[in-house]
């Protein structure tokens, strides 16, 4: 099983952009289809972004197309999270995940991804 761990976060100012790492060990993410979450205080996990096994396709929530971008080096074995023009709404834990599906529906249901990292905390003020 691959063992995620997120790195980052930070606080920020409404505006700005922040670059997210999934640094997996333990199994090539070559193998999975990985995603990003976020879950605020008090809230639900929701999707995020979500790219293919090579990279090939992707899928964003509405609330980040256009200003997040998912990208994966598979010989890192890293995934990232550009995000930018980053808005108070976007304060949250963001987590990773690794899956084995891709595709709309079952890429943003969390109930479908294998293993999680611990999320790191982005903070932005407004």
């Amino acid at each position: 099983q691959v063992q995620l761990v997120e790195i980052g976060g930070g606080l920020v100012q409404a505006g700005d952009s922040l670059n997210l790492s999934c640094v997996a060990s333990g199994r090539n993410i070559s193998n999975y289809v990985m995603g990003w979450f976020r879950q605020a205080s008090g809230k639900e996990r929701e999707f995020v972004a979500v790219i293919a096994w090579y990279g090939d396709a992707t899928y964003y929530a509405d609330s980040v197309e256009g200003r997040f971008t998912i990208s994966r080096d598979n010989a890192k074995n890293t995934v990232y999270l550009q995000m930018n023009s980053l808005k108070h709404e976007d304060t949250a834990v963001y987590y990773c995940g690794a899956t084995n599906v891709f595709g709309g529906t079952w890429s943003r249901d969390p109930l479908q991804y294998k293993s999680w990292g611990r999320g790191t905390q982005v903070s932005v003020s407004s």
